[in-house]
């Protein structure tokens, strides 16, 4: 009885052995194969119309249609009026200034301002100046903020021979990513924003599954490279992340004279 059970256990571990050890290429063999497309998979074409695809056909943009931006955009300011925008504090007319050469002006200490309409993911092309006249220093110069879905900032300021904290600079989300390079222009030039954003998602429960991701190239310079947003930018405090749906652009009045000029400001919706 003895040798009967000695045997078995002999065999069990043979058994198992061979299991564990047949195991492990199989294992390595799929790490090795990366990533795997399964539309390329299976018998490959032979011909050149095996790949080649017709539908669906992009619908054509003119990159610079009769206003100067693209065809598809929605032109949130071109200097006339404030008719895409209203007061934070109580939804009312915008009351910063409306300047001669097709630029707004923040109204120091009277609030922010945002947009009418709510937007999801987008690409927005914003233009703007901190004064000629150099005032201030650190986070008090030239100081705003373009706010996606009212919560997310990327950072404006006039960084010119003034240092501040890097994850507070020009073009940086504020408090969390800082920009790759500074590439402003001399104060009182006009500086360019171009972003593109995805918003965040979430479940029903309100947990985020997905976070929001932002590309900024500041005067056409790359910036901010596909960062994960991760949460609100607060200037005290953790990212918070509260569920939301789409959400306005807002623009922000700093309260300390900063002076920040905004001009030719649209957007397309992705």
């Amino acid at each position: 009885m003895k040798i009967l059970l000695y045997a078995c256990i002999a065999l069990s571990i043979l058994v198992s052995c061979k299991d564990t050890g047949s195991d492990r290429p199989e294992q390595a063999s799929k790490e090795e194969e990366g990533i795997v497309y399964g539309e390329y998979s299976g018998v490959e074409p032979t011909t050149p119309e095996e790949t080649e695809i017709y539908e669906p056909v992009p619908p054509r943009v003119v990159s610079k249609g009769s206003n100067g931006v693209p065809s598809d955009a929605i032109i949130l300011f071109d200097g006339t009026s404030f008719d895409q925008w209203m007061m934070v504090r109580d939804s009312s007319e915008v009351v910063w200034h409306l300047n001669e050469d097709g630029s707004m002006t923040v109204k120091d200490k009277t609030g922010d301002i945002v947009t009418k309409e709510q937007f999801g993911d987008i690409q927005l092309h914003i233009e703007w100046r901190s004064p000629a006249e150099v005032e201030g220093e650190g986070q008090s110069r030239g100081n705003s903020g373009v706010f996606l879905q009212d919560l997310y900032e990327v950072q404006v300021l006039d960084n010119n021979d003034n240092d501040t904290y890097v994850n507070g600079q020009v073009a940086s989300v504020y408090k969390q990513h800082i920009p790759l390079a500074m590439a402003s222009v001399p104060s009182g030039d006009w500086n360019t924003y171009d972003i593109i954003y995805h918003a965040p998602e979430f479940n029903e429960s309100g947990a985020k599954t997905k976070s929001a991701t932002i590309t900024v190239l500041h005067n056409g310079i790359l910036v901010q490279d596909h960062v994960e947003i991760k949460g609100t930018t607060p200037y005290i405090g953790w990212p918070k992340n509260p569920p939301h749906g789409k959400g306005p652009i807002r623009l922000q009045d700093h309260g300390d004279n900063s002076r920040v000029s905004f001009r030719n400001i649209w957007v397309r919706e992705l």
